[in-house]
């Protein structure tokens, strides 16, 4: 009905470039069996990004799991640079051949997501980041987008499904569409009010038929205390200066007492928009900018060959070691063999990769997405990263 692959079509290899087939057929007729040691990484990063976010890493392990394969890889939610190897399979290339094209595509897309969540949240601070962008792509991608962009720093997600998903309430607002058919936004607060639970926090669409202002201070009096916001999602076409039309809601709203109900604004925002509107929005609804972001282009590498370092030419031959200082964050990759007590700065140095899968079996748990979230949201802090 819907085209899309399934999970057991994904899992026994089924969505591969058919060179891959080929080339295991060819192998395996001739009796090649050759131990190899590949390693994945991104030469460059999108648009002007600086570093990227890794997702994705539940669902290759969960693609990988069975095959006699070892593979270390960083843990999810890792913030990651250009030229650093994020992931490393050991074992017959005959054995994981044909896994990939989808193993790059679970990585690829989902890391682009989570990266470009992170720079909003960066930008949004300790004000709500919500992920609106599932309705831009196709439906049954919606919970990678929407766990990449949580795992990324979005504090909720719209869509039900990828809520149940990620162990999280589905969070949103009114569409326009209920004031439509009600033609009346005062009655369409009031039953919204009255029938949906009271958990449930109201927050007013403002910008179906009138100005915000005026919609505002009408949304405040109907609703009174019961009013958690306001939310702007005014068209580009009637936009103009957005942050001054933000700055009269909160002016008008401030000068009749409703000094507590938050502006929450969507609408064609990326992390520019919303560090240039953070000193008066209150919460940010970001859709397309986070489902359409540039994916990373990982690629993956053979640099070993039954124990002979071997790549193609553009690529660093050798097994690869990766560590990072724990006192200031310096990066140093080197050749698996070369031992190094300290960085330069005197700090300890740590490996990043872990060994996920050995010899096909999961070595431990895997992290739920509020904890890789906490840890996306502490490197960036700690990283000190900002939006240029």
């Amino acid at each position: 009905m819907f085209h899309i692959a399934t999970q057991e079509e994904i899992k026994r290899g089924k969505v591969t470039d058919v060179y891959f087939e080929r080339t295991v057929e060819i192998l395996k007729t001739c009796g090649i069996e050759k131990k190899v040691k590949a390693e994945v990484y991104a030469k460059n990063l999108p648009r002007d990004w600086n570093y990227g976010v890794l997702a994705g890493v539940e669902e290759v392990i969960k693609l990988l799991e069975g095959l006699p394969i070892d593979v270390n890889i960083l843990p999810e939610g890792s913030i990651f640079w250009k030229n650093q190897p994020i992931m490393q399979i050991s074992g017959k290339y005959t054995d994981f051949a044909i896994f990939e094209t989808p193993l790059l595509g679970l990585l690829c897309q989902s890391s682009g997501i989570a990266t470009a969540a992170s720079r909003c949240k960066i930008a949004a601070k300790d004000k709500t980041l919500l992920s609106f962008g599932a309705r831009r792509m196709h439906p049954g991608i919606a919970p990678m987008i929407d766990r990449s962009a949580f795992i990324g720093g979005c504090d909720g997600v719209a869509v039900v499904k990828s809520a149940q998903i990620i162990g999280e309430e589905a969070k949103g607002t009114m569409p326009h569409s209920l004031i439509l058919i009600l033609e009346n936004p005062i009655e369409a607060y009031k039953l919204f009010h009255k029938i949906e639970p009271l958990p449930i926090k109201r927050i007013a669409l403002i910008d179906t038929f009138g100005d915000e202002k005026f919609e505002a201070i009408e949304a405040a009096k109907t609703l009174g205390e019961d009013l958690f916001a306001v939310r702007l999602d005014t068209p580009i076409s009637r936009r103009g200066d957005f942050k001054a039309i933000l700055e009269e809601v909160r002016w008008e709203l401030d000068l009749r007492g409703f000094d507590e109900v938050k502006l929450f604004v969507s609408g064609g925002l990326n992390e520019f928009e919303i560090l240039r509107l953070s000193n008066v929005a209150d919460a940010f609804g970001v859709g397309t900018y986070l489902s359409n972001a540039p994916v990373i282009d990982f690629s993956l590498d053979i640099v070993e060959i039954n124990g002979k370092p071997l790549a193609k030419r553009g690529k660093k031959s050798g097994h690869k070691k990766v560590l990072q200082c724990k006192k200031c964050h310096k990066l140093l990759i080197l050749p698996e063999k070369k031992e190094v007590d300290k960085c330069e700065c005197n700090g300890e140095l740590l490996l990043c990769l872990k060994k996920l899968i050995k010899k096909g079996k999961i070595t431990e748990n895997l992290p739920s997405p509020q904890k890789i979230r906490n840890y996306v949201i502490n490197q960036i802090k700690d990283l000190n990263l900002k939006v240029e």
